[in-house]
């Protein structure tokens, strides 16, 4: 019984100290003191920053862009045929490229694509089909 009484008081004690609103500045400005400080609540700017420069016109991070016939899903069943006889395990929500060529520098000498521009994160099976695609718009 004593241990009940005790904890229920603790409790209650803790409650209600975490319960007192935090002062804000608006408050802290109404009685002529100064704001508070910011508070740092993430990560510091300079490690958020990249590496490289992202959006290099003509360049994807993961190869060359690639010019495919199709972009399709991993489920399509053209595309999931190609996916089982090359024995690849893909999600069934993965955006796969089929019939793809890599495109070196856009515009010149007839090197355009006519279907859909592409970078994706594995090119190895020349051609027949990417996967991990993403759409790009090189217009």
């Amino acid at each position: 019984m004593k241990f009940t009484t005790i904890f229920a008081v603790v409790a209650a004690a803790a409650a209600t100290v975490g319960a007192v609103p935090a002062e804000t500045n608006a408050e802290r400005l109404a009685r002529g003191l100064s704001p508070n400080p910011p508070v740092r609540r993430s990560t510091p700017v300079g490690s958020a920053k990249r590496g490289t420069p992202s959006g290099t016109p003509g360049q994807c991070n993961t190869g060359a862009i690639q010019c495919c016939n199709s972009v399709t899903q991993a489920n399509n069943p053209v595309a999931a045929l190609l996916i089982g006889l090359l024995g690849i395990v893909v999600g069934p929500n993965v955006a796969v490229g089929l019939t793809c060529s890599p495109l070196s520098v856009i515009g010149i000498g007839g090197n355009s694509c006519t279907q859909q521009p592409v970078c994706c994160q594995n090119n190895s099976f020349n051609g027949l089909i990417a996967i991990g695609c993403s759409p790009i718009n090189i217009g």
